[in-house]
């Protein structure tokens, strides 16, 4: 007598490496502002050349969204200093947005859905 054992079942959208690590990239990509590249033209092009992987693309737009609202955020403040409310709101933006990238990028890599907070969905 012979017990079989229930096999388990993989996930249907198992997220492969290549796939994470370009979904990584979307999101650190922003960093490049720290090189004098727009803070836009990183997740931009990631998105451009891969949007053809499903997760890539999801996380992509996602990236793209979180930091064209994030540079309206910094323009909004950065105005705001010409009534000192700007000198408090501008570092918390640029706090938030170096921390939520960061955060965005370990779950994009762990092949974790993420939403960054405080993001208009211009692109969907």
């Amino acid at each position: 007598m012979t017990t079989t054992q229930p096999t388990m079942l993989a996930p249907a959208t198992e997220i492969d490496a290549e796939a994470k690590r370009w979904a990584a990239m979307s999101h650190l990509s922003a960093f490049a502002m720290f090189l004098g590249i727009p803070t836009l033209i990183g997740p931009l092009v990631v998105w451009l050349w891969k949007r053809d992987i499903p997760y890539v693309d999801e996380q992509g737009k996602e990236a793209l969204n979180f930091n064209i609202s994030f540079l309206l955020y910094g323009i909004a403040s950065a105005l705001l200093i010409i009534v000192l409310v700007g000198l408090l709101l501008l570092p918390i933006v640029f706090v938030t947005w170096f921390v939520l990238v960061i955060v965005a990028s370990v779950k994009a890599s762990a092949g974790e859905d993420y939403r960054y907070p405080l993001t208009i969905r211009f692109i969907r």
